[in-house]
């Protein structure tokens, strides 16, 4: 900004695009001259806390021939390493082509400019700057100066980038859980089928080998889909009281013989950890994951290390994404080959992978369980020097963790077959027809009888039009304004003494917050023979059959 001003600002446009936005184009002035420092305008800019700097057009390359103090904290400079270098010196790996032409397009063109780009300090890291560059003419109308003001928005623009991303994650996870829904009932036809098949197959081998490839597909398929709906944030979880140093002291055998002799595990476990409110099973499964990536990523060996540590969010919680409160943290760190930014930024999409073989739904899964966990991942890495991956959880508060599974295992008889005594009547409800039918021939093979019905409203009208029900046996998913959970509390209330099992190949609502699962029990899909024999017997319970009508009253726990 040059030292004797009678400065004419012209208010034509914004170049930051805001409508109605007052903003200048160009400057004139009629002294011309950087000798002056003594005015109160370079006493202004000197004082005011915006990064601010002229360069010359007139000399070769552009270089900058004014810097205030602002400017040279934000970049951490010296005056004497600014003054006479172009501005590209601030550019780096990271910064957008696009933006950088932009800026050249518009000084070639000496007119107003505003863009974001992304600029590099001093020692090395980046941050987003908003950068306006206007120019400055004199009365005759001869550029003499660029001046060009600036803005650290790098909080701004990680905001942004997070919540874009969460954005693209969270309609992924739509998609996929919908997409499970139907791909589960679909296996549960291929299985049910594959099932009924094998036992008509005989003695044809080349038959029941065929059957028995068909079916561990068709597993294969059960786990495909159980990965996506992990990620995807829509598996029920069965949390209870977990201290992060007992379940990493206890799974260690697991975890280093999954990781090979190559390399070191070091646990470094902090004293006192207060516990979490966690699903255990789930959170094995997400150490095991992160720890096999960490093995993968070196191929000679290394160390990598399992810590554990307390974190007290407060003023930080934005940065965090995550509530203010204490957390206990799980952290992974291994000294591998490390990710490349853009491959760390995609690292937790489902099916991205660097590695081959490979799914992509390692980091995914753990990023659904732990977000479905009120918690959040984090991933550090850098190319060539390892990466660190942090699972932070809430500690644990007042809210009851789910109750212990009932012990059924001596329930029932092992072959699969019915108990003996009188015979059962069991209500399937079911909108797809194939489905309805695998479960009904499943039953009527292990000895029950079956009736069908569409839709919630139809179960009811034949419960309240027939003698005896057992058991009702219910999809949680259906369309209209009846889904399982609904007909599951109507019959509970209608028929106290009625036994009931959901099944599901997805449910958004077992997630939801405030869905009342008690006394309720779900089989998910796609379910086996066998597990649909074990459930159905430990619902029944081996008591009298239950009555709608209230007479004989059956009180069902489980």
């Amino acid at each position: 900004m040059p030292a004797t001003r009678d400065l004419d600002s012209r208010h034509v446009y914004s170049p930051t695009g805001i409508p109605g936005a007052r903003h200048w184009e160009e400057g004139y002035i009629t002294r011309p001259g950087l000798d002056d420092r003594s005015s109160v305008f370079f006493a202004a800019v000197e004082m005011t806390r915006m990064p601010m700097l002229v360069t010359d057009p007139n000399q070769p390359d552009n270089p900058i021939v004014f810097s205030n103090l602002a400017f040279l904290e934000l970049t951490q400079y010296d005056e004497s390493e600014v003054l006479g270098r172009n501005c590209r010196f601030l550019q780096g790996p990271q910064t957008d082509p696009e933006a950088v032409d932009e800026i050249r397009t518009a000084l070639t063109e000496q007119r107003a400019v505003a863009v974001d780009i992304l600029n590099y300090r001093r020692d090395g890291t980046p941050f987003w700057n908003a950068l306006f560059i206007g120019p400055i003419f004199d009365q005759d109308g001869k550029l003499l100066y660029f001046f060009a003001s600036q803005m650290d928005v790098t909080r701004r623009r990680t905001s942004e980038q997070a919540f874009r991303q969460a954005q693209k994650m969270e309609a992924i996870g739509q998609l996929t859980a919908g997409l499970s829904h139907d791909f589960n009932n679909l296996l549960q036809v291929i299985s049910g089928n594959l099932e009924i098949a094998a036992s008509r197959a005989g003695n044809d081998e080349a038959l029941r080998r065929a059957i028995d490839r068909a079916g561990r597909a068709a597993g294969q398929g059960a786990k495909l889909t159980q990965q996506l709906l992990t990620f995807a944030r829509k598996q029920r979880l069965e949390p209870r009281r977990v201290n992060l140093n007992t379940l990493v002291v206890e799974f260690s055998e697991m975890l280093v013989r999954t990781i090979g002799d190559k390399v070191d595990l070091r646990l470094d476990l902090k004293p006192g950890l207060p516990s979490s409110t966690l699903d255990p099973v789930h959170l094995e499964m997400a150490l095991l994951n992160v720890l096999i990536n960490a093995r993968d990523a070196m191929p000679d060996g290394g160390r990598v290390t399992v810590a554990t540590a307390t974190r007290t969010v407060n003023g930080k919680a934005a940065a965090h994404q995550l509530p203010p409160g204490s957390y206990v943290v799980l952290c992974v760190t291994d000294d591998g080959l490390g990710m490349a930014p853009e491959v760390a930024q995609r690292a937790t999409e489902p099916f991205f992978t660097t590695k081959s073989p490979g799914t992509g739904l390692g980091l995914a899964m753990v990023h659904g369980f732990v977000q479905q966990s009120h918690g959040r991942l984090e991933i550090e890495s850098r190319t060539g020097e390892g990466t660190t991956v942090r699972m932070i959880f809430p500690v644990e508060t007042s809210r009851t963790p789910a109750p212990e599974p009932e012990d059924v295992s001596g329930i029932g008889q092992a072959d699969g077959k019915s108990a003996p005594g009188p015979i059962r009547t069991i209500l399937v409800v079911e909108d797809n027809d194939d489905v309805c039918h695998v479960a009904a021939t499943h039953l009527r093979g292990l000895g029950y009888r079956v009736i069908c019905a569409r839709s919630g409203e139809e179960a009811l009208d034949l419960l309240d039009d027939r003698d005896s029900v057992d058991l009702l046996f219910t999809d949680l998913v259906m369309p209209g304004g009846m889904n399982g959970l609904v007909l599951a509390r109507r019959v509970r209330d209608r028929f106290p003494g009625l036994p009931v099992l959901l099944t599901t190949g997805y449910t958004d609502e077992a997630t939801a917050p405030g869905a009342d699962w008690s006394g309720m029990d779900i089989l998910n899909k796609p379910y086996r023979r066998s597990d649909l024999a074990e459930r159905i017997r430990a619902a029944l319970g081996g008591g009298e059959a239950a009555r709608p009508n209230g007479a004989e009253k059956f009180q069902h726990e489980g």
